[in-house]
């Protein structure tokens, strides 16, 4: 398959609050946009989805000096994909070379259960695609089952948003639950850097980033191996 062929699958969150709170939420901009900045720099093509489909929410779009943040929001395409999502039941995940789940407090909420997303995301691995996330987004690897009935992250290493840096945003008292714990429980091995500091890891086709600062490398992880 030629180099423009490669598409990548971008699930997004539907939910639009921090957990239970008021505040305004869903998918934290830099990781997503960062991201396609580097699918777009490669020749590779990316589509984006949700559980229900429609306009996804999205936060940290008036981040100050980030460049690249604000050149792709501004993209055409990019405005298109994410005011009209594919739902999940239109998706052929036989369409796709990898899967990126970007960040923010949404996906614990609603992807972090989500069955139909598991699923794809499973056959997909199984298929020797590769399943990647950043920050929140490995919430979105927790419901995901293989064929064997064990959880994929059961063999896997995984890192994502510490619970220091929950501390630092100020955001440990108002998330549902904290992701590194659940992380702990279901894969064979955590890590993480300092707080803020760029960590990527890859394992069996599973790309993890511990943070925004990790949105670049963990894209650059996919589309290395999916290049190869």
């Amino acid at each position: 398959m030629s180099l423009a062929l490669k598409k990548i699958l971008i699930p997004v969150t539907n939910h639009a609050n921090l957990g239970e709170t008021d505040k305004a939420n869903g998918t934290y901009s830099p990781e997503i946009t960062h991201a396609v900045h580097v699918f777009i720099q490669n020749g590779v093509d990316y589509e984006i989805a949700s559980i229900k489909g429609g306009k996804a929410p999205i936060y940290g779009t008036d981040v100050e000096d980030d460049a690249i943040n604000t050149h792709v929001l501004a993209d055409e395409k990019f405005q298109q994909q994410m005011n009209n999502t594919v739902a999940v039941a239109d998706l052929n995940i036989n369409d796709y070379d990898a899967v990126f789940y970007p960040g923010g407090f949404g996906v614990l909420t609603d992807l972090a259960i989500n069955e139909d997303f598991a699923k794809l995301s499973a056959a997909h691995y199984e298929s020797g695609g590769v399943l990647s996330a950043v920050c929140h987004g490995p919430a979105g690897l927790l419901p995901i089952v293989l064929s064997s009935g064990e959880p994929l992250l059961a063999d896997k290493s995984v890192t994502s948003f510490s619970r220091e840096e929950e501390v630092d945003y100020g955001t440990i008292d108002d998330i549902p639950y904290l992701l590194e714990e659940s992380l702990v429980r279901q894969a064979a091995k955590f890590s993480k850097a300092q707080p803020w500091q760029e960590l990527v890891i890859t394992d069996q086709r599973v790309i993890t980033g511990q943070n925004p600062a990790s949105a670049h490398g963990v894209a650059k992880a996919i589309v290395d191996l999916i290049t190869a």
